[in-house]
């Protein structure tokens, strides 16, 4: 069983408008909701192919609820840890006329020290059956920036690997604690030319594997070697940038080689070919899986 924990998840409401203006009211054409989160974005895409996962974290609300279901509807089980706020919506208005779209995101609830001894008591029951750990994104108020690594050492203790994607102080604190592959959040960069807000490489040594996700592939590098995977120019259709349905894909795509100790070059043939197969609807063609899967170029790289 792979367990993807989400502690600050979303609901996601689309608007489809006509033309916006400031100020006045602006009736909506179509209503889509969903559930927004990392975390639940990988634990679809694995359960879309067959594996067994559960979907883990906080939520709480009536937001929190619909999260349950939709997951559920989905086919994908879930073990939240309840909380009394609620769980924050993100409002993405798009204007029909012109193309662009406006978001609002609710400040995530706060987390009592109540809560967080729930969580942490229902993570480590998850431990019991679980073949890897999944912790992804941002924490909302209440948590401690060190709740990744707390989690990352309770994994390691129960003998489960741990794939860490995350920023900031939370991806620092969790990569001290060895996790089997880090993911930093600073998706799309050069790893030659790291920008200033990228971590520095030093500072996720304890980790056994960083992997780099680029607009073609990824790159993932361990104590010894490095790795690069890539597919064909045709295969980049996002201008150089990743975007977020891509990404989720490509995480997903690691978590199956880490939890069954695949090789490096078979893990990032297979994550790469599962990003190139997600399309902007979020949903995965198998097809074009399979046919990616066979044009993955994998080179080792000099250290």
């Amino acid at each position: 069983m792979i367990v993807t924990v989400t502690l600050n998840p979303a609901l996601q409401v689309d608007y489809e408008a006509g033309r916006i203006a400031v100020g006045t009211a602006n009736p909506v054409r179509r209503v889509r909701y969903r559930t927004g989160g990392r975390g639940l974005a990988v634990a679809r895409v694995l359960q879309t192919f067959g594996h067994d996962v559960v979907a883990a974290g906080l939520a709480g609300g009536s937001a929190g609820e619909f999260i349950r279901n939709e997951l559920a509807r989905a086919g994908v089980a879930t073990e939240f840890t309840r909380i009394s706020a609620e769980s924050r919506r993100v409002v993405a208005i798009t204007d029909s006329a012109t193309g662009t779209v406006t978001s609002f995101a609710e400040p995530a609830p706060y987390i009592t020290t109540e809560e967080l001894g729930r969580l942490a008591t229902d993570y480590r029951a998850l431990l019991a059956g679980a073949t890897a750990i999944v912790l992804c994104g941002s924490l909302p108020d209440g948590l401690p920036p060190e709740i990744y690594g707390s989690f990352a050492s309770y994994a390691a203790g129960a003998g489960v690997p741990v794939i860490l994607d995350a920023a900031g102080a939370a991806l620092l604190h969790g990569a001290a604690r060895g996790p089997e592959l880090v993911i930093p959040e600073a998706a799309g960069q050069d790893p030659a030319e790291p920008s200033a807000s990228a971590p520095a490489a030093d500072s996720l040594s304890a980790a056994g594997a960083v992997a780099v996700l680029t607009s073609d592939g990824a790159e993932v590098r361990t104590d010894g070697v490095a790795w690069r995977a890539s597919l064909p120019s045709g295969h980049d259709t996002d201008d150089g940038q990743i975007t977020e349905g891509r990404r989720d894909a490509l995480v997903a795509g690691f978590v199956p080689g880490v939890a069954l100790d695949w090789s490096w070059p078979d893990t990032l043939r297979h994550a790469v070919a599962l990003g190139a197969a997600w399309d902007p609807h979020g949903l995965l063609d198998i097809q074009a899986y399979e046919t990616a899967l066979a044009e993955v170029h994998v080179e080792q790289l000099p250290r």
